[in-house]
């Protein structure tokens, strides 16, 4: 069944760009004439018209990307899409064929859909890792000349020149490009039973560290409140407000709710901040996690 579908879906692609190649190409003033009428009038015959004329050019820009692994009708797909664009936006009063300015249009938008889909990890996020991407195989080809097997630090520093990039990029893509994506769930070996994923180290927190740490919250949290509950209720309102509140209080402002002067809540302020330290300790096995509790609410 599933042959049967290949088999057609062939059989179609190939019905398409017998089609796309037997379009009649068309004259420049008959060209801009449709250009016009799908700009000005928006007349769907005059664009489908101009789009089968061109298809070809979309065809024969997809074989050049063939060696990328992905489907060619994918990248037809794209190239039309490509090739519509430069229809809404081709100007015909500027001097220039039509597939001229096509042309770039059709390659953009299979080149950005090589670099959506080559790889789960997105490659060529910038303009210099773009033309890296697109220009490494055919520089590395020129560079060995059949005589090498790899590339020595001359001559990445060569395609660096001649991209205009750094080295580090050049040694990244070469490594991006010697392999393919691998799933963690492929098995090792051929007849083997783990997977890759199997060997992967988890860098998350033991159950023990977990739990451990939520005892310590807990067990901190309990010694901050009983040690808050021996100051008095304006010591409380001030290390509340001041200390354990996202959106501080500031001095002024708890001075006028107090109806004292910011320099007494700031004295005020100090005494508590001492009072706390010292219950922290008392409760504290450990001075130095008392000294850090006051610490961070100092």
């Amino acid at each position: 069944m599933i042959y049967a579908e290949n088999a057609e879906a062939q059989r179609a692609n190939r019905k398409f760009v017998r089609a796309a190649m037997s379009a009649p190409l068309l004259s420049r003033e008959h060209e801009l004439d449709l250009a016009r009428r799908w700009r000005n009038d928006r007349d769907e015959e005059a664009l489908h018209e101009l789009i089968a004329s061109y298809t070809r050019l979309v065809v024969s820009t997809a074989s050049r990307f063939k060696h990328y692994g992905l489907p060619p009708s994918d990248l037809v797909q794209e190239g039309i899409v490509g090739l519509m664009q430069a229809a809404a936006r081709f100007e015909p009063e500027r001097d220039v064929r039509f597939s001229t300015y096509a042309a770039w249009w059709i390659r953009s938008a299979m080149q950005d859909y090589i670099l959506r889909n080559w790889s789960v990890v997105r490659t060529g996020t910038t303009a210099a890792q773009k033309s890296l991407f697109f220009n490494f195989r055919r520089l590395r080809a020129k560079l060995e000349d059949g005589t090498k097997t790899h590339l020595d630090d001359a001559d990445r520093g060569q395609i660096a020149d001649e991209l205009r990039v750094n080295v580090t990029d050049v040694e990244s893509m070469e490594m991006r490009l010697a392999g393919a994506d691998q799933s963690l769930n492929a098995t090792i070996g051929i007849d083997g039973e783990d997977e890759w994923q199997d060997f992967l180290a988890d860098e998350r927190p033991s159950p023990e560290a977990v739990i451990g740490d939520q005892l310590d919250r807990a067990k901190v949290s309990r010694w901050l409140a009983e040690s808050i509950n021996e100051l008095n209720e304006r010591e409380q309102v001030i290390i509340r407000e001041r200390r354990l509140t996202d959106a501080s209080c500031t001095l002024e402002d708890l001075g006028q709710v107090l109806g004292i002067s910011k320099e007494r809540v700031r004295q005020i302020e100090h005494r508590a901040l001492q009072k706390l330290k010292a219950a922290l300790l008392r409760r504290a096995a450990d001075p130095a996690d008392a000294e850090l509790l006051t610490q961070s609410i100092v």
